[in-house]
C-alpha cells in the first residue's frame, strides 16, 4: 500500500490517516449520519475493547474529524455520548475528463456535493491542453474552500490505475505513456489518483450498496463498463477488466478507433449518430446479455449521456435482450436493469470516492510516495 504526505497542505491527509482501526471507526461514524453513535456501539460493531474505541475517537476529535451529537439514554448507568462525523472536516475534488467536456466536482466527507464546474474540452487537442483546462476548473473549484486532500481524475481508458499512466485512449494515440497523474499532482500540489470513468462511477455505486454483484455500462461519446463482484471494484491486474466497448459482436464488422472491427462500441455510436436508438439499445443489450452469460452478475446498470437523454428506452431495450437471453440459459433468478442513480454527475462523484474511499477502509490507497 502506497502513501503520499501532502506537506503543503495543512489540512488532514486522509489517505495516511492512520490504519485500519481508525478506518472502521470513520466508516461506521459516516454510516450513523447526523444521529451519530456512541462508544460502546462502535466497539460492539467493530469488535475492539472500548480502550481501544476511546483513543481512537479521542484523536478523530482532535484531528477535527469527529464530534460529540449529544446524549443518548442508557439502558442502564449514565447517558451515552453519542459522536458523529464531521462532513466540512475534509473535502476531496472529483474530475471527469471526457473526450469533449470536463466536469468538476467537489464533495465533503459523506460524499455530498458542494460545488460544481463544467467546461468543453477537446482530447484531440492533446494531453497539455487537457491539462491546462483541467487545472483552471479545479484552481477554480477550490478557491476559498477548507481542507482538500486530493484530486481523484476519472477518463477514457485503457491506462494503468496503479501508475496513473494512461495507455491508447481509444481514438487517440497520442495520449499513450502520458503520466497523467504525476503531471496533474505537480500543477496543482496536491494527491492525484487516475482511473478508467467505469471504474470510479462504479466504485461509487459499490459504496452506495447498489448491488453486490454488478455490472456498470456506460455509454456517452464512448462505451465501456466498470465491475463489481462481491461488493469490490476489479479493476483487473493491468486495469484491463472493463473493456466491455471492444467485443467483437460482428465479424467483417464496421471499423472501430480501437483497431479492431465490428465491436460493440462502434456498432452502438453508429446506430446512434443515425438516430436509432432502438438499435442502439439492442446491440447494447447483446453485449450486456454476454457480460452476464459470462460473470452471472446480479444487476445491470446503466449510464452515460446518451442513456440518460433516453433512458426509459435504453431500460426497456437492454433489459428485454438480457432478460431473453437469461432464460434461454435456464436462469430462474432475473437479472434487473435500471439506469444507474446520480446522472451524469456519476462519474465525478466516483471520482472523488478514489480519493476518500480509503480513509472509511473502502478501497485501497492509490497515492504515490513522493
Amino acid at each position: 500500500m502506497t502513501s503520499y504526505v501532502n506537506r503543503g497542505n495543512p489540512g488532514v491527509n486522509l489517505p495516511v490517516l492512520r490504519g485500519h482501526n481508525a478506518a472502521l471507526v470513520l466508516d461506521l461514524l459516516r454510516a450513523a449520519g447526523e444521529a451519530g453513535i456512541s462508544r460502546l456501539e462502535l466497539a460492539e460493531r467493530t469488535g475492539l475493547t472500548p480502550q481501544a474505541v476511546s483513543k481512537i475517537t479521542a484523536r478523530l476529535r482532535a484531528e477535527g474529524l469527529a464530534a460529540e451529537a449529544g446524549r443518548r439514554a442508557s439502558t442502564g448507568g449514565k447517558p451515552r455520548t453519542v459522536l458523529r462525523l464531521v462532513p466540512g472536516a475534509g473535502h476531496a475534488v472529483g474530475l471527469h475528463l471526457d473526450r469533449d467536456e470536463l466536469t468538476a466536482v467537489l464533495v465533503d466527507l459523506t460524499g455530498a456535493v458542494v460545488a460544481e464546474r463544467r467546461a468543453p474540452l477537446a482530447f484531440g487537442a492533446g494531453a497539455e491542453a487537457v491539462v491546462e483546462v483541467a487545472v483552471g476548473e479545479v484552481r477554480g473549484l477550490l478557491l476559498g474552500r477548507g481542507t482538500v486532500s486530493g484530486v481523484g481524475v476519472a477518463l477514457p481508458g485503457p491506462l494503468d490505475h496503479a501508475a496513473g499512466v494512461l495507455h491508447r485512449v481509444t481514438g487517440f494515440p497520442e495520449w499513450d505513456g502520458f503520466a497523467l497523474r504525476d503531471v496533474l499532482s505537480g500543477r496543482l500540489g496536491l494527491p492525484v489518483v487516475v482511473d478508467k470513468d467505469t471504474n470510479a462511477a462504479a466504485l461509487g455505486l459499490a459504496l452506495a450498496s447498489a448491488a453486490d454483484s454488478f455490472a456498470y455500462l456506460h455509454l456517452g461519446t464512448g462505451l465501456g463498463a466498470g465491475l463489481v463482484f462481491g461488493g469490490a471494484l476489479h479493476r483487473g491486474a493491468r486495469t484491463g477488466a472493463g473493456e466491455f466497448g471492444h467485443q467483437v459482436l460482428q465479424l467483417d464488422g464496421p471499423s472501430c478507433e480501437c483497431g479492431d472491427r465490428g465491436c460493440v462500441e462502434a456498432l452502438c455510436l453508429a446506430a446512434v449518430a443515425r438516430g436509432d436508438l432502438d438499435e442502439a439499445a439492442r446491440v447494447l443489450g447483446t453485449a450486456a446479455g454476454n457480460l452476464v452469460g459470462l460473470l452471472d452478475i446480479d444487476r445491470v446498470l446503466l449510464g452515460g449521456r446518451t442513456v440518460f437523454a433516453a433512458g426509459e428506452l435504453f431500460v426497456r431495450g437492454v433489459g428485454a435482450v438480457v432478460a431473453e437471453r437469461v432464460r434461454r440459459g435456464g436462469g430462474e433468478v432475473r437479472v434487473p436493469v435500471s439506469l444507474a442513480p446520480g446522472g451524469e454527475r456519476g462519474v465525478a462523484e466516483g471520482a472523488a470516492q478514489l480519493v476518500l474511499a480509503p480513509l472509511f477502509g473502502r478501497a485501497e490507497v492509490a497515492f504515490p510516495v513522493r
